[in-house]
């Protein structure tokens, strides 16, 4: 009798059996992972892109285990959550007011609650389709709910939460014009659990105009992206200025830690008790000297070539399916993108919609997983590359894409 139900703490974990033998980790380390049979396979999970250097880095071991043996929770201050705070707002511009908390979902909730606390407005508006985390708030129109492909002529709305539409210039003032509650919007950089979509040219930047004009503040959901195409937030690649932003995955290398950053003048509102914060584990001494070495890695890292990298494999992807017959293309950069079986990329969550093929994607996931290659099997899923995906990593790659596109074919 199984106790873990359905097999795995959480659902969107899960990988389908194959030739009737389920899926199971028993090891990672760098771009591989290894199944309870022994096999090695690239990795382009990685924890949902929780690491940016790879499966356990030896520098970020090696600060856990320091930690670890100084004692990790001594439940009053220690030295290092400074020390991690300090390494963060290094990287994060004028955002250098940091809250630790355990998981990204935590964040976003904490963001949140700073938003309506220092606007005195009740509701958060964030994107249909977008995943901003499993807390009841903002679980939500999520990609594949009903709500998300926003039919209806009434904008679906909860007590704290309403949505808009991804790259809809229009629907940002309709927003405002619906809706005088909006403490913030919640954006991530680019709909990452849609596919992938990215914005169009001053989309951004029109939204961050509008909701400062109305005087709601916006937040960049960046618990994916950040730290993902550069040591800092990919929010001021695009030329945003966010007031509060949410961090995780890549800031701790695979230890569970996130963080709200922002202005301080916002942020008082966590110290002052307007916006209420706690958490046993927040700030631990593990997480913060995960944080501390995750930042001296990404500060040295060569981006340049990780993304180029990424972009040699989405292009031998795309090409390898073509030459067997398959239309395809990709979306994303080159440290996290989704195959798409379509001529170009969905700009919007209603192309993406009527562009999935879930049987051919768990096909292509089936037949990766074949050649030695673990992909996420939905048609909103994600390839990530980390800093450990090397010359012999990416030849295996290439190599398993000519072969699952034979395959296909």
């Amino acid at each position: 009798m199984r106790h873990l139900i359905g097999g795995i703490s959480s659902a969107g974990r899960a990988l389908p059996a194959l030739d009737g033998a389920p899926f199971v980790v028993t090891r990672s380390a760098g771009p591989y992972v290894w199944d309870t049979t022994g096999r090695r396979y690239v990795d382009t999970a990685l924890g949902f892109g929780a690491t940016m250097v790879g499966h356990g880095h030896p520098a970020v071991l090696e600060a856990v285990r320091a930690a670890l043996d100084n004692g990790p929770m001594p439940a009053f201050p220690h030295a290092l959550e400074e020390e991690a705070a300090a390494a963060l707002a290094a990287r994060t511009g004028a955002l250098d007011g940091v809250v630790f908390v355990n998981t990204g979902s935590e964040a976003v909730h904490l963001a949140a609650r700073i938003a309506r606390a220092v606007t005195g407005r009740p509701r958060i508006a964030k994107f249909a389709a977008g995943y901003d985390g499993w807390y009841d708030d903002v679980a939500f129109g999520n990609a594949g709910a009903p709500e998300a492909a926003m039919r209806a002529n009434i904008r679906p709305r909860s007590d704290r939460t309403t949505l808009l539409r991804y790259n809809d210039f229009a629907d940002v003032e309709q927003l405002f014009a619906d809706d005088p509650g909006i403490a913030a919007v919640l954006v991530e950089p680019m709909l990452a659990n849609a596919g992938c979509v990215l914005p169009q040219p001053g989309y951004l930047t029109h939204l961050q105009a509008v909701a400062r004009r109305h005087g709601a503040l916006v937040i960049a959901d960046e618990v994916l992206m950040g730290f993902r195409i550069a040591p800092g937030l990919t929010s001021h690649a695009y030329g945003l200025d966010p007031d509060l932003a949410t961090v995780g995955k890549a800031i701790g290398s695979g230890i569970a830690v996130a963080a709200v950053v922002g202005r301080r003048d916002l942020m008082a509102a966590a110290e002052d008790g307007r916006a209420v914060r706690a958490g046993t584990y927040s700030g631990n001494p593990v997480a913060s000297a995960a944080v501390v070495a995750s930042m001296r890695l990404l500060a040295e890292a060569d981006y340049g070539a990780l993304l180029a990298r990424g972009d040699r494999l989405r292009a031998a992807l795309v090409r390898a399916l073509a030459r067997a017959g398959v239309t395809a293309s990709t979306a994303g950069y080159g440290t996290v993108f989704t195959p798409w079986f379509t001529a170009e990329p969905p700009r919007d969550y209603a192309a993406a919609i009527a562009a999935v093929d879930g049987g051919r994607t768990e096909r292509l996931h089936a037949a990766l997983r074949r050649h030695g290659v673990v992909t996420m099997p939905s048609p909103f899923g994600r390839l990530y590359l980390s800093f450990a995906h090397d010359d012999a990593a990416e030849a295996e790659m290439v190599e398993a894409f000519e072969a699952a596109a034979a395959a296909l074919a």
